[in-house]
């Protein structure tokens, strides 16, 4: 099976001179075509920083990092946008306020060249499982579960072949979590998605990933297959201490 991503030796910086940090170090990766691969630590420890760098987010960066087998150099260009798209966390932030579902999802279409898009916005809209009904909604007449179906929609428009998600359900009431997090298993299965997934939850990891890399203080600490995860199978410390902290969640 062909590479999807592959991450070598990636070193991700902010700021600059005396007020340089280094949030992620050395860190290398790699995830088949197909796969759902989780990144996982504590508040802080660069898992999300990984996903600004692959998407041209946080520029300052050396080391190596490939999509499909091209080569990723400091700028991003429409056909890297139309293979990977990333879903954020807050759903309500990265959503225009005066922009209705029909002008984010249309907006999106249009920029990447698709012409049929009336058939398209409803299509995006049924596979998220909200229908034409919400197409001239506005993102403050939407709950937050729905807010994060249309911010998924807009990622799939393009057609892409890798979804980046981070945390996409923390910002979200415990009761339609468990959807969302179906929904994605579901939209990855019918559409042959690649997912890199990044989540302080382990629990959340083991329902929707095959292997995990485990981060902390910027650093991959371990690589873990899920069923070793959810065995407890661990050489790591500071992973056990995560599993304990999801104890009895993580199955």
């Amino acid at each position: 099976m062909s590479t999807a991503i592959s991450i070598e030796n990636l070193n991700v910086y902010f700021g600059e001179h005396h007020d340089l940090f280094q949030a992620v170090k050395n860190a290398s990766l790699s995830v088949e075509q197909g796969a759902s691969f989780g990144l996982v630590g504590e508040s802080g420890s660069g898992k999300s920083t990984i996903l600004k760098a692959i998407t041209g987010l946080a520029p300052q960066w050396d080391g190596s990092m490939s999509i499909e087998g091209n080569t990723l150099n400091h700028k991003r260009d429409r056909s890297f946008y139309k293979t990977v798209q990333m879903v954020f966390q807050d759903p309500y932030a990265s959503l225009h306020p005066r922009h209705s579902v029909d002008q984010v999802l249309s907006e999106t279409l249009q920029l990447h060249g698709f012409r049929d898009v009336n058939d398209r916005v409803n299509k995006l809209l049924e596979d998220v499982g909200l229908g034409p009904a919400f197409r001239f909604r506005y993102p403050h007449q939407l709950s937050g579960g729905q807010r994060q179906r249309v911010a998924i929609a807009r990622a799939l428009a393009p057609e892409p072949d890798i979804l980046l998600l981070d945390e996409p359900t923390s910002a979200l009431d415990v009761s339609v979590q468990a959807e969302i997090l179906n929904l994605l298993s579901d939209l990855r299965s019918e559409h042959g998605l690649t997912f890199l997934m990044v989540s302080h939850d382990l629990a959340v990891v083991a329902h929707m990933c095959e292997r995990a890399a485990v981060m902390q203080k910027g650093e991959i600490v371990e690589v873990i297959d899920i069923a070793d995860m959810r065995a407890g199978k661990t050489n790591q410390d500071y992973t056990a201490k995560l599993l304990d902290a999801s104890a009895n969640r993580v199955a």
